[in-house]
């Protein structure tokens, strides 16, 4: 009898082990194009590599969550952002019983395509391009098509569905689909008020007396209730979810956000001028498209000059797109009297 490679075993301890409702990567419906299997990782494992090295995941450190250009280094960026929502959402898997690896994958993907300057950048971007910008389908047309020169990642078709299907309004395919969506609001409704008391927004006492009874008077608090009532209502069942109870104080804590942060004019005050650099840009590179890295360029032919100079910008750390904004718009003789340095490297 042959030895099993350390992934079949594996995958059979998945079987033997996880829930009846976890999603097997022997059951996987595989990827557009074949590749031999590892013997050591399982298909979600392999994919959630793929994510951690490529490009568009490294850029993510350099891209804003909700604050621009904060004042020290412990506001959130989108890179810990996603970092948080897989640290809940393995939480929730593993107590749940479902596919860790699938997880985690969907997880280290979901935000790729996002835009620099958090959801303001997605705005603009949704205003110019014809048929509007999303970044949950960004973030799938880079790991179908934009990363590795072009190839794109070859991911499994569960990975690329919770992708797509992390927003609120989706509905992944997978329960370890839902529980990244769950956990991605999770994340960025607790991690966005600890940011915003820290910029001085918020107080602790300012969150609504209710939602603090009800979910907890702490970060650390809030997201304990909130992933030990998922585990409660979904365990053992083929859906995954919130007691109503718990449901509408989270709720009900996100609307609070939504009005007092996310549109607050000081959280957002520099919302303005970071759409300004992303409009001009797109303007010049559109007049300009000979100016696109070759890795964009190419794909004009095929999707028109607006899909590839959005691809271009959406793909822009904020620090590379000021940048650019200077280097084509700002005089050298203003940046020599202000002391501007300017590196063009991307």
């Amino acid at each position: 009898m042959a030895t099993e490679t350390p992934r079949v075993y594996y995958e059979r301890l998945q079987a033997e082990t996880l829930s009846p409702y976890a999603t097997l990567p022997q059951n996987s419906r595989g990827r557009e194009v074949y590749v031999e299997p590892c013997p050591l990782r399982t298909d979600f494992s392999r994919d959630r590599d793929r994510i951690v090295h490529c490009k568009s995941f490294r850029r993510l450190k350099h891209k804003t969550q909700v604050f621009l250009s904060p004042q020290g280094d412990h506001y959130r960026t989108r890179l810990t952002h996603t970092l948080e929502v897989s640290q809940i959402a393995r939480t929730i898997s593993r107590a749940l019983r479902l596919n860790e690896d699938l997880t985690e994958a969907i997880a280290m993907g979901h935000d790729l395509g996002h835009t620099p300057f958090g959801h303001s950048g997605e705005d603009v971007l949704g205003e110019i391009l014809p048929g509007g910008f999303e970044h949950n389908v960004q973030s799938l047309r880079v790991v179908e098509k934009l990363e590795n020169d072009g190839a794109g990642l070859n991911l499994t078709y569960e990975v690329r569905d919770g992708i797509l299907n992390h927003k609120r309004s989706g509905k992944p395919c997978t329960l370890e689909g839902c529980v990244v969506s769950l956990a991605d609001r999770i994340a960025y409704i607790n991690h966005d008020i600890d940011d915003a008391i820290r910029a001085g927004v918020l107080k602790e006492s300012d969150l609504p007396r209710a939602c603090v009874a009800v979910l907890g008077d702490s970060h650390r608090k809030r997201i304990n209730t909130m992933i030990l009532d998922v585990v409660e209502q979904s365990f053992g069942k083929p859906q995954i979810g919130m007691s109503p109870h718990i449901y509408g104080q989270f709720d009900a804590l996100r609307d609070f956000m939504f009005e007092n942060v996310y549109k607050n004019p000081v959280a957002k005050g520099e919302e303005e001028r970071a759409k300004r650099v992303l409009r001009e840009l797109f303007a010049y590179y559109l007049a300009h498209t000979g100016e696109l890295a070759d890795e964009y360029r190419k794909y004009i032919p095929e999707d028109g000059e607006e899909r590839a100079v959005a691809d271009y910008i959406a793909g822009m750390t904020d620090n590379y797109a000021i940048r650019e904004y200077v280097r084509l718009f700002v005089p050298k003789s203003w940046m020599e009297i202000g002391g501007v340095q300017i590196n063009s490297g991307g």
